[in-house]
């Protein structure tokens, strides 16, 4: 499948998706959206990829934010739309069933900085800038950030962020845990690609599971957590992988995971 705002790169299980609007600062368009929608759909239905990079073309921004341009003639309903859009699309990605990284090599704004929340692991360059600067609009985050980044940060450093509209550096997201590792800008891509490759030889049945868990225990009691954790180890066991990796570790060898 050929898009107009999307490069997408095959890595043998290795998918790089580079948001591809460098004029605008990779910012997302209904039609950006819309792609990036497709692009999920098609890694959640084929599950040819075992993990996901997603950055942004060129050296400035991962996302700078939704389209301003685009934003600024939509009505009230218009926006509702616009929103429930973008949520959608985070919340397709946060359910993918493998492992997603967001490569962040500037920029990560507004709609940027919601995209990167809705994966799985945030790695920085040390060039990175990170913030929620929709009050300075006159609106608020709309693809979820309200809600993300209190889970990620906690609730008073999110009000912070969101209230105030200012930047962070990477260094202070760090320390927030609003990403989850800086790297030089040279190092940030090989880093991404390190990591990805890593993820991607892991069992994918138990990957998935273990995302599965991770996303569900924030929403519920450590109970009901715990009992879908129970039903989420079964599925692992019922699997090749498992025979596979546990022989293997008796065997003192690599395992070779096949997804069944």
């Amino acid at each position: 499948m050929s898009y107009k705002n999307l490069l997408v790169e095959e890595d043998g299980p290795l998918l790089v998706v580079s948001i591809n609007r460098p004029r605008a600062l990779n910012a997302l368009n209904p039609e950006t959206l819309a792609e990036l929608g497709q692009l999920v759909g098609s890694v959640r239905d084929q599950r040819n990829a075992r993990c996901l990079i997603l950055t942004g073309a060129g050296d400035r921004a991962f996302v700078a934010g939704a389209d301003i341009a685009a934003m600024q003639s939509m009505s009230a309903v218009e926006a509702r739309h616009f929103a429930r859009v973008g949520q959608a699309l985070m919340r397709q990605l946060e359910e993918l069933p493998v492992a997603v990284i967001a490569a962040v090599n500037g920029f990560a704004l507004g709609g940027g900085l919601e995209l990167a929340m809705a994966c799985d692991i945030i790695l920085a360059s040390s060039n990175a800038k990170f913030g929620q600067p929709e009050i300075n609009l006159g609106i608020l985050p709309g693809f979820g950030g309200s809600q993300r980044l209190p889970r990620r940060v906690g609730v008073g450093a999110a009000r912070l962020i969101i209230y105030g509209g200012e930047m962070l550096g990477a260094d202070e997201a760090l320390r927030l845990r609003l990403c989850d590792q800086v790297v030089a800008p040279a190092e940030l891509m090989p880093c991404a690609r390190q990591l990805g490759q890593a993820l991607a030889a892991k069992a994918p049945i138990a990957m998935q599971q273990a995302k599965a868990a991770i996303n569900l225990g924030s929403d519920v009691d450590l109970e009901d957590g715990c009992r879908f954790e129970a039903e989420a180890f079964a599925v692992a066991f019922s699997t090749d992988d498992r025979s596979e990796g546990m022989r293997a570790f008796l065997q003192k060898r690599p395992a070779t995971f096949r997804g069944k």
